[in-house]
């Protein structure tokens, strides 16, 4: 999961920060699960453990183990994935770490990660949400506990639509009905922002035609781009883009929706995350403008079920090497089980998406959380393989792909092109 998703939480006024127990550089041994005095180290991500949430865990935890000290450590996103795989190689690694949804197969492969497998019963798995659970299983075996996800919806101008008399539409052939009229409402105005390489969105429509980015084949990885589904859901991206202004060659970063394009006006809609749309609020404020969004999730092509969406969220693994295995998988049933994520989600106010339905926030009525709490039951993630990180690495081949198509080329030889690299990177 990337850093500004963590920032969703900020919108709500989560962004608290969980107290270090120490300086996490002790290399003396840890006791066992045996006897005598014990310490568990977990660590989580900056911005993902409210404070108080946190404390009502341990303090769980300690009644039932009496003695054992619970040492949380909070990491930066920043160089994470360097840090994770050293303190994996060591004899004193932290017992529990959050780790992000789509880099869980990679330590897991490299044996860095207890297999939790056999303790599915205890962890709660059944139920967990099925599209969170893909990405902490590999091959078949359990190497995490899923902890939280969010994904995008549309966000919409209220007044646009209501001027144009556009509802928020369930189906894709309403979506692009309803754009016509807010082209032919406001002519000055931009229907849908929406840039030419806003893959993980793209990445919905190959899901939403039955195909995928990348499938394993034997024991090799090819990618799907060239494919016809892959095709069709490039040819209903271009549809969209065509209602936009937007750089064909660009991501939504480059410019940042939310903060540099929303606020100067003329986007009656655009897709994000929760921090984007907090983000868009913010800086209109301090432009002197009002927001009014609505939000709705990604229309499907029927009426009865949404647009798949990514799921980006985190995992909560134990270390294969900790000294305190049994202690770790307690505190992580504990931590990922639905009375402590029920009270999760509460705290975090529906900005982030709960391991399983039952312990969902009840969100306001026509709020962000709400329009991404329905979308979420249709989530997905990326391939789950080790390699898959290479395929993002920039330059990415996806979006180079989407380019390429959305500037007049053939999809199936945009898609051949792209297919060759990500199954170079995918296989490293």
């Amino acid at each position: 999961m990337k850093r500004k998703l963590i920032a969703a939480v900020g919108v709500v006024g989560m962004m608290v920060g969980v107290a270090a127990c120490g300086n996490g550089g002790d290399d003396k041994p840890k006791s066992d699960a045996s006897g005598g005095a014990k310490e568990i180290t977990v660590w989580v991500m900056d911005g993902s453990a409210p404070k108080a949430w946190i404390e009502q865990v341990n303090k769980e935890f300690s009644a039932k183990h009496p003695g054992v000290t619970v040492k949380v450590e909070e990491q930066k996103w920043t160089g994470i994935q360097e840090k994770v795989t050293t303190a994996l190689s060591e004899n004193t690694p932290p017992d529990v770490l959050e780790l992000g949804n789509t880099q869980t197969a990679g330590y897991a492969v490299t044996g860095g990660l207890a297999d939790l497998t056999k303790d599915k019963a205890t962890l709660g798995a059944d139920a967990w949400q099925k599209s969170m659970l893909a990405s902490a299983e590999v091959d078949g075996k359990l190497y995490s506990a899923p902890w939280y996800a969010a994904n995008r919806v549309v966000v919409y101008d209220k007044k646009a639509y209501e001027k144009a008399g556009v509802t928020p539409p369930k189906t894709r052939d309403e979506w692009i009905a309803g754009l016509e009229k807010l082209k032919a409402s406001d002519p000055s105005a931009q229907p849908i922002y929406l840039p030419g390489q806003s893959w993980y969105i793209l990445a919905g429509f190959i899901w939403d035609e039955g195909g995928d980015l990348a499938v394993k084949d034997g024991g090799k990885w090819k990618g799907q781009l060239s494919t016809p589904q892959a095709a069709a859901a490039m040819d209903f991206y271009k549809k969209l883009q065509s209602y936009s202004t937007a750089p064909k060659d660009k991501d939504e970063a480059t410019p940042q929706q939310s903060t540099d394009i929303v606020p100067k006006g003329g986007v009656s809609s655009w897709i994000g995350l929760g921090w984007e749309a907090g983000g868009a609020e913010k800086a209109l404020k301090d432009a002197g403008k009002e927001a009014d969004f609505g939000y709705f999730p990604i229309p499907g092509k029927t009426a009865d079920k949404s647009g798949t969406v990514f799921l980006g969220g985190s995992n909560l693994a134990v270390a294969e090497r900790s000294k305190n295995k049994e202690l770790a998988k307690e505190w992580l049933a504990l931590a990922t089980g639905k009375d402590q994520m029920t009270k999760y989600a509460a705290e975090v106010k529906g900005a982030l998406l709960p391991n399983q339905v039952g312990a969902n926030f009840t969100p306001a009525a026509g709020s962000f959380a709400e329009a991404m709490a329905k979308a979420g039951l249709n989530g997905k993630i990326t391939p789950v393989t080790a390699g898959w990180a290479n395929v993002e690495t920039e330059p990415n081949p996806i979006k180079e792909f989407m380019t390429k198509v959305l500037k007049g080329e053939d999809a199936a030889k945009a898609g051949a092109d792209a297919d060759k690299e990500i199954a170079n990177r995918i296989n490293k």
